[in-house]
C-alpha cells in the first residue's frame, strides 16, 4: 500500500460577488494572493466567482465563451505565478446565444486546466417569502461527474445545488475521491436550514474531506447568500469555518485521515445491489455499485 500523502494547507476564498466582472476578479485575486501568503497549496473559490447576476439580459450581456473569458485567463496566470493548485469554484460562461454554463475549473501550478465540470443539478425553486430561482432558464446542465488528481489524492468536483444529491458524491468517492468540493452561493434561507447538515452528511457518507467555499452577504440586486465557508473532515468534524464577510478559511489537511476513517467505518465497501418492490405494481431494480477492491 502506498504511503499517504503529506499534509498540506488548503484555503477557501469567501466572496460577496457583485455585477462587475472586473471588480469580482480584483477581489478574488487579492484573496488568492493572501491564501498563498498563508501557505496554501490548494485554493478554492466560490460558485459564480466572476459574476453574481440574476437578471437574464444583464447576465448574457456580461458573459463570454470560455476561450474569451478574462477571469479564467487571469486566474490561470495567477496559479502559474504562485505555483499553486487554484480551483475556480465556477464561472458563468456563454455556451450559445441563448444558454450559459456554470463551470468549475481546476488549474494546476503550471497554469494549465486540469479538469472542467459543468453543474449538473439546476436550482429551480420557489422559497417562502417570495424568493424564486430558475437556473434552468439560463443555464444548461452538465451531464458528467468529474474526478481529478491532486498531489495529495483524488478530488471530486460539484457545485452548490449538487449538494442535495448524495448519489453523485457516492459515485465520486467510489471512483477514488478523497476530497469533495462544493463551491456554492447558498441562499441565506436554505443555508441557515441545511448547509452545515448537508456538508457534514456528504463527508460522513463518503469518508472524504469536503471543501465548500461560499458566497456570503447581501449582493447587488438584493440577493442574500449564507456564507459560512466550511472545511469538514471525513468524520464530519468542522475543521474551519467562515462567517458572512469576505475573507479566507484556511486549514491544514492530513490525507491520512481519509484512510483512518474509512477503516473505522468501511461503508464504501459495503454497498449492495437491491430491488425495490412497489405495492402500486411492478418492481424497479436499483443498485449501488461497490467500489473495486
Amino acid at each position: 500500500m502506498d504511503a499517504p500523502a503529506a499534509p498540506f494547507t488548503a484555503a477557501l476564498v469567501q466572496l460577496r460577488g457583485g455585477t462587475s466582472v472586473a471588480a469580482n476578479l480584483t477581489e478574488t485575486m487579492r484573496l488568492v494572493r493572501d491564501a498563498h501568503a498563508a501557505g496554501a497549496a490548494y485554493v478554492l473559490t466560490p460558485e459564480m466567482t466572476n459574476l453574481m447576476e440574476a437578471r437574464r439580459e444583464a447576465l448574457f450581456a456580461a458573459i463570454v465563451p470560455e476561450e474569451d473569458d478574462p477571469s479564467l485567463a487571469a486566474l490561470r496566470e495567477l496559479a502559474r505565478e504562485l505555483a499553486i493548485h487554484l480551483h475556480i469554484g465556477s464561472l458563468a460562461l456563454r455556451a450559445s446565444p441563448q444558454r450559459a454554463v456554470n463551470r468549475s475549473f481546476l488549474i494546476g501550478p503550471d497554469g494549465a486546466v486540469i479538469a472542467r465540470y459543468d453543474k449538473i443539478h439546476m436550482f429551480d425553486v420557489d422559497l417562502a417569502g417570495g424568493e424564486s430561482y430558475r437556473e434552468s432558464a439560463s443555464f444548461q446542465p452538465g451531464e458528467r461527474a468529474v474526478i481529478a488528481d491532486l498531489p495529495w489524492g483524488r478530488v471530486g468536483l460539484s457545485i452548490c445545488y449538487d449538494l442535495r444529491f448524495p448519489a453523485l458524491y457516492r459515485a465520486l468517492a467510489e471512483a477514488g475521491a478523497a476530497f469533495l468540493t462544493v463551491p456554492s452561493a447558498f441562499t441565506r434561507q436554505t443555508g441557515e436550514a441545511h448547509w452545515h447538515t448537508l456538508i457534514k452528511a456528504r463527508a460522513i457518507e463518503t469518508g472524504c474531506y469536503v471543501f465548500a467555499a461560499a458566497q456570503g452577504g447581501r449582493h447587488d440586486g438584493g440577493r442574500e447568500t449564507y456564507g459560512h465557508s466550511l472545511i469538514v473532515d471525513p468524520w464530519g468534524v468542522v475543521v474551519a469555518e467562515g462567517g458572512t464577510e469576505p475573507g479566507l478559511v484556511v486549514a491544514k489537511i492530513d490525507p491520512a485521515r481519509v484512510d483512518q476513517v474509512r477503516q473505522r467505518i468501511p461503508s464504501l465497501q459495503h454497498g449492495r445491489r437491491f430491488g425495490l418492490s412497489d405495492p402500486r405494481g411492478g418492481v424497479e431494480h436499483l443498485h449501488v455499485v461497490r467500489r473495486p477492491a
